[in-house]
């Protein structure tokens, strides 16, 4: 993982939640964790981590602080400790 997606993946996890997010970046960080990412219906895709599947929403812009707290809680059922795994 490189250092931009460490970055990312610390900041889902700060608090409070950022604001600014890119959902790309926060989609990389996805993959680069080995996670698989499926595309749904509408602007939703699916995200498979460690026996853990979550839906979320395509945001264009940002991502919103739900949407942030989302991704982190689904993270943290998975198992990704980034202190732990991915320190800075």
């Amino acid at each position: 993982m490189n250092h931009k997606h460490r970055k990312t993946l610390h900041a889902i996890f700060a608090h409070p939640e950022p604001a600014n997010l890119a959902p790309a970046d926060v989609e990389h960080v996805l993959t680069d964790l080995g996670a698989e990412l499926h595309e749904r219906s509408g602007a939703k895709f699916a995200v498979t981590l460690n026996g853990q599947t979550a839906n979320f929403h395509h945001a264009h812009h940002s991502l919103p602080k739900d949407e942030v707290r989302a991704v982190r809680k689904y993270l943290e059922s998975a198992g990704v400790d980034p202190e732990r795994d991915y320190p800075l």
